[in-house]
């Protein structure tokens, strides 16, 4: 149960598909969210570098997703103003408490990688 800055109390269930915690799960889950956090996990970061790091983000997925997490509190983009602007994305206190979680995720499909993979060919070869 969650009680919002207007007095409004939110109970969680993410299996239903208007909670609130779906949108903050599905936000979690994605696989740029995961990327992205995992580097500003180690740094701070530019966007050119989070784009250089992140291999295959698109520019556009690359702004989506700091957008959104920016919105959802996990991310912090501050503008220093130099000439040429530098911004920087930075994780939030609230964005650090994703770091374990996400680090137990990468953790485990590198470790399971080769089972996933024979059991993809061992289907496939059903199929």
């Amino acid at each position: 149960m969650v009680t919002t800055s207007t007095g409004q109390v939110l109970h969680g269930n993410p299996y239903d598909a208007d909670c609130p915690s779906r949108r903050i799960l599905d936000r979690i889950g994605d696989r740029w969210t995961v990327l992205i956090i995992g580097v500003l996990g180690e740094s701070d970061a530019r966007f050119s570098e989070l784009r250089r790091r992140i291999e295959g983000i698109s520019q556009k997925m690359l702004t989506q997703t700091l957008r959104g997490l920016e919105r959802d509190g996990l991310v912090r983009r501050t503008v220093y103003p130099e000439v040429p602007v530098r911004v920087e994305y930075a994780l939030t206190d609230a964005g650090r408490t994703l770091l374990d979680p996400l680090r137990a995720l990468q953790k485990w499909s590198m470790e399971h990688l080769s089972d996933v993979s024979a059991s993809q060919e061992a289907y496939d070869r059903k199929g």
